[in-house]
Order: C-alpha cells, then sequence, then structure tokens
C-alpha cells in the first residue's frame, strides 16, 4: 500500500495516475453538448449504494471507468454555455493548475512552519484585494472557505468592537434582498431574533437609505446598539448593489460597522468598464469577496478582509503547540491568528497562478464580457411579449417570469413557471434557476460564461416558453 502515497520513490505512479485522470476529464468536457444528463437521485442513488467501499477496484483505470458512470457522466458542467443558474462560474486553466499543485503539495496555510511561502503568497494577495478596494495602508485579512463564512467572520468582529457584553441591545442592519448568511451569522453569533433589522428595497432592489436612516434613528433612540450595516454589492437573486457611499455616511454617523457583501460584485475590483459601480467600497471597514463567483476561480476561493488589521484580533487564540504568543513577538507569520479555522488550504495558489498568467485586467475583461451579455439579455426580455423581466441588471443577472397572454391567474402562471424550469432541467438543455418575488415564482439566469451568447440566451427563453405552454395545454385539457 506504500506505493500509493506521493513521495520521492512515487513520482511516476503519480504522474500516470494525474495524467489518466485529466485526460478523462478533458475527453468529457470536450464531449459535452449540454450542461446536465437529465438524470433523477432515483435513478442515480441505487448505481452508488450498489458499491462496496470495503472491496477497491485496485487500479486507477477501473476506479475512473466507475467514476464516469457515477459522477462524470451526470455531473452537471458549469462551462458549458447554457448553465444559466446559479453564481458558478467556469474556471481559468491557471486556477485548475493551482488546484493541482496545491493538493500535491498539500500546505496547511495555519502557520509559518507548515506553509512558509504560501504564507506570504497569501498575504500578499490579501494586501491586493484591500488596495483594490481601496481600504488604507492598515488593511488586512484573511482568505475563507466562502461567503459565508467571511460574512460570519465580519460580523464577529463588528460584535466585538462594540465592547458591549449586552447582546440583546445588539443590532444588524441588512436590506430584505441580503443573503441568508446574514440572519445566521446572527444567529451564530448568539444576538437574538429580533437582531437583524430588515431594510426595505426600491425598484431596483437597493437598499433603501431613507428607511436605513430611518431604522438606525430609531435604534438609537431606544437605546439599542447599531452593530453592523451589512450592504450588499451584487445581491444573490437580482445582482443589485446597495448605495455604498450614503449607506457608509448613515454608518459614520450612528457609529455602526459597515460591512459589504461583494462576494458576486467583487468581480468589479478588476473591471475595465464598471469598477465605478461598487464606489463607496473603500470606506467599509469590512468587506467579503468571493473570487470563485466572478474571478472565475476553482470552489473554494475566497477572503474577508478589514480596514483595521487590529481588528482581526477578536479571532485570535494561542496555543501552544501551534502558535504560542512568543511567535508574535518573533515576529512569525502565522495566519491562523487572523482565521476561523485551523487547518486551511492553499486556495490563495490559485488566484496567485491566474494572475500572473492572465493578469487582473484579463480578469476583469472576463467580467465585463457577462455584464455586457446581461444587458443585451435585458433588452431582449424587455422586448419580449412572454416575458416580465424584473429589474436592469448591474451585473451579471436576470430575474424574469413567463407571463402567458391568455392567463390572468397569477397562481396558474407561478405553476406553469415551476413545471418550465423542472422540464427545462430534466432535458438536460440548459440549466436555470428560480426565485419568489413578492410572493411570485420567477426564473433566473445568472450569467457568469463569457461563452455564453444572446443567441443562448433566446434560444432558452423559447425553451422556457415551450415548456410552460405546454404545461398551460395540459392544464386547460384537464380543467376540461
Amino acid at each position: 500500500m506504500r506505493s500509493h502515497l506521493l513521495n520521492d520513490t512515487t513520482t511516476e505512479h503519480y504522474r500516470r495516475s494525474v495524467t489518466e485522470g485529466v485526460e478523462r476529464v478533458a475527453a468529457k468536457l470536450a464531449a459535452t453538448d449540454r450542461p446536465f444528463t437529465g438524470v433523477t437521485a432515483d435513478d442515480l442513488a441505487p448505481r452508488i449504494d450498489a458499491i462496496d467501499l470495503d472491496r477497491p477496484l485496485g487500479d486507477t483505470t477501473a476506479v475512473l471507468d466507475e467514476l464516469e458512470d457515477v459522477y462524470l457522466r451526470d455531473a452537471v458542467y458549469f462551462h458549458h454555455p447554457r448553465y444559466l443558474a446559479h453564481l458558478n462560474c467556469p474556471v481559468v486553466i491557471p486556477a485548475v493548475l493551482g488546484e493541482a499543485v496545491l493538493s500535491a503539495v498539500n500546505s496547511s496555510l495555519d502557520t509559518w512552519d507548515q506553509s512558509a511561502g504560501g504564507t506570504l503568497i497569501e498575504r500578499k494577495l490579501v494586501d491586493w484585494t484591500a488596495a483594490r478596494i481601496g481600504l488604507g495602508p492598515a488593511a488586512d485579512g484573511v482568505f475563507t472557505s466562502g461567503g459565508t463564512q467571511s460574512n460570519l467572520q465580519a460580523l464577529l468582529l463588528a460584535r466585538e468592537e462594540t465592547k458591549t457584553q449586552d447582546l440583546g441591545r445588539l443590532r444588524v442592519f441588512a436590506s430584505e434582498v441580503s443573503h441568508f448568511s446574514v440572519q445566521k451569522s446572527a444567529k451564530l453569533l448568539g444576538l437574538g431574533p429580533e437582531a437583524v433589522v430588515v431594510v426595505p428595497v426600491d425598484h431596483d432592489k437597493r437598499m433603501q437609505t431613507v428607511a436605513l436612516a430611518h431604522e438606525l434613528e430609531r435604534c438609537a433612540e431606544a437605546g439599542l446598539i447599531p452593530m453592523a450595516v451589512v450592504a450588499t454589492a451584487g445581491t444573490t437573486d437580482f445582482g443589485s448593489i446597495d448605495p455604498l457611499p450614503e449607506i457608509a455616511g448613515l454608518c459614520e454617523q450612528y457609529g455602526a460597522w459597515m460591512h459589504v457583501d461583494a462576494a458576486y460584485g467583487c468581480g468589479l475590483l478588476a473591471s475595465l468598464k464598471y469598477r465605478h459601480r461598487i464606489d463607496g467600497i473603500e470606506r467599509a471597514d469590512s468587506v467579503t469577496v468571493d473570487y470563485h463567483k466572478s474571478f472565475f476561480q476553482p470552489v473554494s476561493s475566497s477572503a474577508v478582509l478589514v480596514r483595521d488589521a487590529a481588528t482581526l484580533r477578536h479571532a485570535t487564540y494561542h496555543a501552544e503547540y501551534l502558535n504560542p504568543r512568543r511567535m508574535v513577538t518573533e515576529r512569525i507569520p502565522n495566519q491562523v491568528d487572523k482565521s476561523l479555522q485551523t487547518t486551511r488550504r492553499f486556495d490563495a495558489l490559485k488566484l496567485w497562478l491566474t494572475l500572473r498568467v492572465m493578469g487582473a485586467d484579463g480578469i476583469g475583461a472576463l467580467f465585463d464580457e457577462v455584464c455586457d451579455l446581461a444587458a443585451e439579455g435585458w433588452k431582449l426580455l424587455a422586448a419580449d411579449p412572454r416575458f416580465d423581466v424584473v429589474v436592469e441588471p448591474s451585473l451579471s443577472t436576470l430575474v424574469f417570469r413567463y407571463v402567458p397572454a391568455a392567463v390572468t391567474d397569477p397562481a396558474e402562471i407561478d405553476r406553469a413557471n415551476l413545471y418550465a424550469r423542472k422540464a427545462l432541467f430534466a432535458s438536460g438543455d440548459a440549466v436555470v434557476a428560480g426565485t419568489k418575488v413578492s410572493g411570485r415564482h420567477y426564473l433566473k439566469f445568472t450569467l457568469l460564461n463569457p461563452e455564453t451568447t444572446t443567441a443562448d440566451i433566446t434560444a432558452v427563453l423559447d425553451l422556457i416558453a415551450g415548456h410552460a405552454e405546454q404545461y398551460l395545454g395540459e392544464s386547460l385539457d384537464r380543467a376540461c
């Protein structure tokens, strides 16, 4: 069994195995003609259940054959131009190279004596991102597993900065379309169910600053503490960007920590055309970025950035076996001092190789392409009488629903849209997402693939309309 350990004596085995795996994936990518096969859980589960994990196959080729049957054949492929559903981007090759390198070397980014150069590369990327945001010379941060963890850590720092033990007095303000992790983080941080104050949004799904000012004033009058305001730069459902400068001004006025959840909108940090859409982000106390959403990185690749490095002390604990206090005075750079995690992958390497091969302008150009595509898609939807589109996109998301001319019952239209989404997924021809707007069911395109064209959008809209019309025809037949 030692022949399977990666070391100086098994490098040829490593090379052959990885090459065979890469060739399988490359062949699959080249042959994929739709984003999904339409397989159901009932179809796939028996195949996986039948595998006896206590009886290894012992041969890489046999294992890859099996993997083709239980995973590769039926995976959802985000690189396909008609995958239009969630915030999943196709990935760039330099980042995939980074994934291969970091997995093989297997550095753990908690302490210097486990990562050395990896620590400094991550720190350099944190500094680069903070500079792109404009947080100033005292800024710092750390890579995380994703936006949910970043938001949790940011709100932990905000809670601690209030310097109060009376958690019942703390309030967090977020828009009604902010990410669910705000509510989840409040619960994990010991705040009560009333702690998150939901602020209404305007027609463009942006936080209403007049309403925010009103809620902050109510908070002050009631003797409560405005712990944080969470502004969103790229909401999950709409891609909307809250008015950051105005929110920053209110945070300064009321002494609230300003957190910007830019998990989605962080791609604008590299944009050549649309960077101005997140002006005001430089005034934040903390920022969430998800490189694996709009920097075309594999999952996971994310970070939380802070204006004042000293606030990261709230996540610091010293263990004698790992990062004793003496290491601080010895100036040994341990990233665990800043992180909620201990053992942590060298995910920063993927972004490092991407920047060194493509450059920030290369990433920004790709993100600009999908933003431009969304603008064209909006024009198509706005001109198509079959669809109702919600808001003009700020990033690359389109929310819409099929509205047949002959049907006026909103509930029946809801069911037609739900059916269309399910039927489309079952066909495997395209994958789209769904959400609710004012209690009604809508569909969603999240456009993160520069290879997607307006012709793809038009074709998928026709498929959606066809499925919805089929449902309504059958519904009418049943009613008769």
